[in-house]
C-alpha cells in the first residue's frame, strides 16, 4: 500500500510524503524478506571484463576523454562507464584528467621520501632547496 500526503501552505512550500506499508504487502504476497529475489532475464553485459578493459584503453589514449565520450564511442551507458572507471579501473578526475588512485604501496612510498626530504632540511638548513 502506497500513500501520498501533502505538506507545506504554498505550492513552492509543498512536500510529498510517501509512505509505504512494506511488511503487511510482503507477508500478504507470502515473502519473508524485503530482498531481491534472483530473476530471469538477460544479464547486465555491460559491466565485464572486456568492456572494462576497453575503457581502460580509451582513458590511456586520452586522459581528458569524458564520460559521455567514451560512452558514445563504446555504446555503453554513462553509468555502467562510472561504474567500470571509478569502482573497477579505480580511476578519478583531477584536473579533466582521469588519474589512477595511489595504491597503499605508493601512499607509503610518498611518505617515506617525505620524511627522508624534512630530515634532510633540517639537517642541512636552507642549502637543501638550492
Amino acid at each position: 500500500m502506497v500513500r501520498f500526503s501533502y505538506e507545506g501552505s504554498s505550492e513552492r512550500n509543498l512536500k510529498m510524503i510517501i509512505t509505504f506499508d512494506l511488511v503487511n504487502t510482503s507477508n500478504s504476497d507470502g515473502r519473508t524478506s524485503l530482498q531481491d529475489e534472483s530473476r530471469s532475464g538477460r544479464p547486465n553485459t555491460a559491466n565485464n571484463d572486456w568492456n572494462t578493459a576497453r575503457v581502460d584503453e580509451l582513458i590511456k589514449v586520452d586522459r581528458r576523454v569524458k564520460r559521455k565520450e567514451i560512452s558514445l564511442k563504446l555504446d555503453i551507458l554513462k553509468t555502467n562507464i562510472y561504474e567500470s572507471v571509478y569502482d573497477k579501473l579505480g580511476y578519478r578526475k583531477v584536473s579533466a584528467r582521469w588519474v589512477p588512485k595511489m595504491s597503499d604501496e605508493h601512499k607509503r612510498q610518498r611518505v617515506e621520501i617525505s620524511q627522508i626530504l624534512l630530515h634532510r632540511c633540517q639537517q642541512e638548513g636552507d642549502e637543501t632547496v638550492e
